[in-house]
């Protein structure tokens, strides 16, 4: 038996207990070789296309960052989720430019006494792609979507964590990867109304909308 048959013997793991005697043993130990040969050859071809492309979850790095700290009862505040699209990849925008897109969108778990009072996305860009006869809007490289929120009287003091999920489809030019949610967490201290604050982050949220 050849080295390469016992690597692939192994591989498939069939092992030889005792020798195979005449010819017609022969033959279909031969076509046995054959056959976890080309077993092999097709599993290993079906892993290198499976990690043809990444996972879906890690094309997007959104980081989550919060307007103020500490934030007072009785104050509005913003949520500012920047996401990082990898290179060669883009995303749908919130607002597709086809109603059989999946929309890029973000839903927030919000801590008892915060409220959620709107959301705005960046609009996108249109881009012409190899799969689609009309440009897509889309997202690409890097966007932000700013949240506004407000504090009641009642909101428990101290630290909170607000968990956001997104939800996108990545896609390059010739496939799109299977739609998908990653989360993302805003960390604030919420204070008594009279706590003195300061803005944060002031070059992500001194921008406008």
């Amino acid at each position: 038996m050849t080295p390469l048959t016992e690597d692939v013997l192994r591989f498939s793991g069939w092992r030889a207990t005792a020798p195979v005697q005449g010819r017609g043993n022969h033959v279909s130990l031969v076509l046995l070789r054959i056959l976890l040969l080309a077993l092999a050859v097709f599993t290993l071809d079906a892993s290198a296309q499976e990690n043809a492309f990444p996972a879906a979850s890690s094309v997007l790095q959104p980081q989550a960052y919060v307007s103020l700290q500490p934030v007072p009862r009785g104050r509005a505040f913003e949520i500012a989720v920047v996401g990082k699209i990898s290179p060669g990849f883009h995303i749908n925008a919130h607002v597709p430019s086809e109603d059989y897109l999946i929309p890029t969108k973000i839903t927030a778990d919000l801590s008892p006494g915060v409220f959620l009072v709107e959301t705005t996305y960046p609009s996108g860009v249109m881009r012409a792609f190899r799969f689609s006869k009309t440009p897509l809007r889309v997202y690409e490289g890097s966007f932000t979507v700013r949240m506004k929120l407000r504090v009641n009287g009642a909101a428990p003091l101290g630290p909170q964590k607000i968990l956001l999920t997104v939800g996108y489809q990545a896609c390059n030019q010739d496939a799109c990867l299977p739609p998908t949610k990653i989360p993302v967490a805003a960390n604030l201290e919420i204070a008594a109304a009279d706590t003195p604050t300061h803005p944060v982050h002031t070059d992500i949220f001194s921008g406008g909308k």
